[in-house]
């Protein structure tokens, strides 16, 4: 049985071409080592850039995106008919088959409305965050169906109710560890543009090449780990929990990095165990 990998590609790394390439280059390395791969993707920026576009405002509570009606409509706009379109179309020009969907798809991913929910880095009561879902099941049969065709789905984070069919946007970090759990993935990758934990931003040197999961929670207690990251972390810990062994964040834009992670070498990004 060929390794799956499952990669999640956050908008900060999809705002340019250079960006994309970097990203189908380090797939395609995967691919051509074997690999299965499965891509799941935001689009927080376009989001933000649409949404000035309209008149409105970003709202987030500790890296988390509120959504409101209105913000919803462009959300689907900006990473279903931006981003996912402009992804999947990078893949394809490298020879990798791409199938660009969303997570409403097949109810690839369904969902159920988040509820008021305290979030660490947030206010201390509750927060209503609108439209947002929380993951219920992800369609493996689905989505092993889809690379054994050989294919590899580019998914947008969204997610839809079973029953009624209303869409939610969801949040990316969450879903693609439900991912990685469904498909008992050997590989998770959590990119950012940033590629890696830095005790200081302005010094590469500061890389931390590997943490598992107390001096994790250490690192966010103490502000090192802050922003948009915080819920990148928290994610990974909770499915090292649930028994996926190799997680890691790092660069797309880095060449290489994917498989030097997937082969373990320590070099690139950083590694998150238990």
């Amino acid at each position: 049985m060929m390794p799956v990998a499952v990669v999640k590609v956050g908008g900060d790394v999809l705002l340019g071409q250079t960006e994309r390439d970097g990203i189908a280059a380090n797939v395609k390395d995967l691919v051509d080592n074997g690999w299965r791969v499965v891509l799941l993707h935001g689009g927080g920026p376009q989001t933000n850039r649409l949404q000035e576009l309209h008149g409105l405002t970003a709202n987030k509570v500790a890296g988390r995106r509120v959504t409101s009606e209105a913000d919803l409509v462009v959300v689907k706009q900006a990473i279903c008919g931006e981003v996912n379109v402009d992804l999947t179309q990078t893949l394809q020009a490298v020879g990798i088959n791409a199938f660009g969907c969303n997570g409403a798809s097949g109810k690839m991913v369904t969902a159920v409305k988040r509820p008021p929910t305290v979030v660490s880095g947030g206010p201390a009561e509750p927060v209503d965050f609108g439209e947002v879902g929380d993951v219920v099941s992800v369609n493996a049969k689905l989505l092993n169906g889809l690379t054994d065709l050989g294919v590899v789905p580019v998914i947008a984070t969204l997610g839809v109710e079973a029953d009624s069919g209303r869409v939610f946007n969801i949040n990316a970090d969450t879903t693609v560890v439900q991912i990685a759990k469904a498909l008992k993935a050997d590989l998770l990758l959590l990119t950012t543009a940033v590629g890696a934990i830095y005790r200081d931003l302005s010094q590469p040197e500061t890389r931390i090449s590997k943490v598992n999961v107390e001096q994790a929670e250490a690192l966010i207690e103490e502000g090192v780990i802050q922003g948009g990251m915080i819920p990148k972390v928290e994610e990974a810990i909770s499915v090292l929990k649930d028994g996926v062994k190799n997680i890691a964040i790092v660069g797309p834009q880095i060449k290489g990095a994917f498989l030097a992670v997937a082969k373990g070498e320590g070099s690139k990004g950083t590694v998150i165990t238990l």
